[in-house]
């Protein structure tokens, strides 16, 4: 079920209706939300049900034991048994095939042709996201950040709540548990700024199919393509992935501010960052913190002079959640790369009054720089392969492609560039000035439904969210 479709309205009209009523006490509210949850999920393959919940009562459990644990080891072993049941199922689904496949290819490159069947498994939708946020909570639990929750259906109910459940944002136990136990009610404020980023998020994902078109003709392109037309793609990717993927969280952000939740950030206007660090603090909040705190932490951080290797790591592992394939991992050490680069340059003398200079030409070199580095990555994270991206960055950098671009090229690339600004200035309004607009209730609701109206005409519902495959 996808929240830009007629099937979702209906879903969450009458989902509504009975949490409406629901409302008058906390346990039918908790039971309403699991079992709309668990109807939300099964509308996609109910035969994932089981994997989603059973992993969720195994942590549940898991938890218990490591706080009731009587030693260090003891916890220690109940904690990796809770990472081997949710890295292990990641693991299966995920990435089995990819390894074994990799194995395959290796082997064919030194001689050996070996037939390795593969299990050819349907990825659950989510797995990775409620699996980052199930495992938050038996860590969190055993480095005593928090205490085991007692009530086993709020747990449960909390890791499928549906407007997070198959996309994030990630949510930390700590985060979601507190008001899961306590469902606030929600007030008119909170509702109308609901109401404000599901039209924003229809919007974005408008917007990112629109541009899946330049995108597709530059990275699925059979025959060359001008450079023009090369760079509008990697440009259109770049607007793609941010509208539909922070367009898909400002709907869930929005969705549970009307259900009484309150739902962290993920996105701070990322494009106009100033620094890869600066990108990754602004890029997907509830990941890059997410593997900051869980993984970057327990390899060490920044004890032992090992940051380099650890940033490296961390940022390996996190383009290796996104897919696997080797051009997601090509995405995550090219990040790691650039990061450790920028910490390595700041600390050289030569650099550090430029990295200081708060002057407004420096500031645009800096995002500029940063910008161009980020669509670099892009096209490892859009290519097919391994090869065709550095086909594509070759030529996007090459000055003797004779391909003439297509009449109506430059337009295209102005247009592109023009909605990914306007989208950033956008998001950059409703996060410091939305308020101004929801205290003008007649402006707000005619904008409101403007926005909707227009994403209903242009719009195309069936598009599924690209992080859906993650």
């Amino acid at each position: 079920m996808i929240f830009n479709t007629p099937i979702f309205f209906w879903f969450f009209s009458i989902f509504i209706l009975f949490y409406g009523f629901a409302f008058l006490k906390q346990t039918p509210r908790v039971y309403l939300i699991l079992v709309g949850s668990l109807v939300f999920y099964g509308a996609w393959n109910y035969s994932f049900i089981p994997l989603l919940v059973g992993s969720g009562i195994a942590d549940y459990f898991i938890a218990q034991a490591i706080f009731n644990a009587k030693t260090k080891q003891a916890k220690k072993r109940w904690l990796m048994a809770s990472l081997a049941i949710n890295l292990g199922l990641l693991g299966l689904f995920k990435y089995a095939d990819f390894a074994l496949q990799s194995v395959a290819d290796l082997l064919a490159v030194l001689g050996y042709q070996a037939s390795i069947p593969t299990l050819s498994w349907v990825l659950p939708v989510g797995i990775s996201f409620y699996t980052f946020q199930s495992l938050s909570y038996t860590i969190d639990v055993y480095r005593g950040d928090m205490k085991p929750r007692k009530g086993l259906v709020e747990f449960v109910a909390a890791l499928s709540f549906f407007p997070q459940l198959v996309a994030g944002p990630i949510l930390r136990a700590k985060q979601i548990l507190p008001q899961m136990h306590a469902i606030a009610l929600p007030k008119w404020d909170a509702i109308k700024h609901g109401f404000l980023l599901i039209t924003v998020g229809l919007i974005k994902k408008t917007g990112a199919d629109l541009l899946a078109i330049p995108a597709q003709k530059a990275f699925e392109a059979k025959e060359a393509i001008s450079t023009l037309e090369l760079w509008t793609g990697v440009l259109a990717f770049a607007g793609q992935i941010y509208g539909d993927f922070s367009g898909y969280t400002d709907m869930a952000i929005g969705i549970a501010l009307i259900l009484g939740f309150s739902i962290p950030l993920n996105f701070r206007v990322p494009y106009f960052a100033i620094s890869p660090v600066d990108f990754w603090r602004r890029w997907h909040i509830s990941l890059s913190s997410w593997l900051r705190d869980y993984l970057y932490i327990s390899l060490g951080g920044n004890r032992n002079n090992n940051r380099t290797r650890n940033v490296f790591l961390t940022m390996l592992l996190g383009g290796l959640w996104h897919g696997a394939a080797w051009t997601f991992i090509a995405w995550g050490a090219f990040h790691g790369a650039i990061i450790t680069a920028t910490h390595y340059l700041a600390n050289l003398p030569i650099f550090s009054r430029f990295n200081q200079s708060s002057a407004k030409v420096v500031t645009f070199v800096k995002w500029a720089i940063t910008f161009y580095l980020v669509l670099i990555g892009w096209v490892f994270f859009r290519a097919t392969d391994i090869g065709s991206a550095f086909d594509i960055i070759l030529n996007l950098h090459l000055l003797t492609n004779t391909v003439a671009a297509g009449s109506h090229a430059m337009t295209i690339f102005v247009m592109t560039a023009v909605w990914v600004l306007l989208v950033h200035v956008m998001d950059f309004y409703v996060i410091k000035g939305a308020d101004k607009l929801e205290n003008k209730p007649w402006l707000f609701w005619l904008l409101m439904a403007l926005g909707q109206a227009l994403c209903l005409f242009i719009g195309e519902p069936s598009n599924e969210f690209i992080y859906f495959q993650f």
